[in-house]
């Protein structure tokens, strides 16, 4: 039996791994406030090893629509201005010399739909991962059953594989509405 606590618990650490990577990429996706996390996993050529934004400059949110870097070296900030047009975030940053300010736009309609997309397409991702979770466990569950387990106990943790599957794939519903209730709010 104790295999079978194993497969579960396996199961779960999986489903909570989509879970994790659903939010982290939904936060990524601007909702019309300026929020730093908008740059995470951003770039930059720093002496010739890419890394990541926040580990060259300091980002803060002085208001909705303003980010502001304040890069540790003057002299990443054009390295850093490079990383931001290139990453297709739709974002013009300008520079003073010393710091960089992104003035966040306001989102059209349209731009608002293509993100409810986006998130769409992210959560169902996540689904995938968690019901490929739901299949391996199972399929493991199946080989116990072959090893002389009981049948009982294998539809049994079959059960309760099914319930997390379905415990897992609510809460991504619930984030994707309150993603889509945030990009959505003017």
């Amino acid at each position: 039996m104790e295999e079978i606590e194993i497969y579960l618990e396996t199961a779960k650490e999986m489903m909570d791994k989509a879970i994790v990577r659903s939010k982290t990429e939904l936060a990524k996706i601007r909702a019309g406030k300026a929020m730093p996390s908008m740059l995470d996993g951003l770039m930059v050529e720093y002496y010739g090893t890419p890394t990541p934004i926040n580990q060259v400059a300091a980002l803060t949110t002085p208001d909705a629509r303003t980010i502001f870097i304040k890069p540790w070296e003057k002299s990443t900030i054009q390295e850093i201005e490079k990383s931001i047009i290139n990453s297709g975030l739709g974002f013009n940053p300008q520079s003073d010399g010393e710091n960089i300010i992104i003035n966040v736009p306001q989102l059209t309609e349209e731009r608002r739909i293509q993100l409810v997309k986006q998130s769409k397409a992210v959560t169902e991702d996540a689904k995938v991962s968690v019901r490929n979770a739901r299949k391996e466990a199972n399929d493991e569950l199946k080989k116990l059953l072959k090893e002389g387990v009981s049948e009982d106990a294998v539809k049994g943790a079959e059960s309760d594989v099914q319930t997390l599957t379905d415990q897992y794939v609510k809460q991504l519903d619930d984030l994707l509405e309150l993603k889509e209730k945030d990009i959505m709010t003017v």
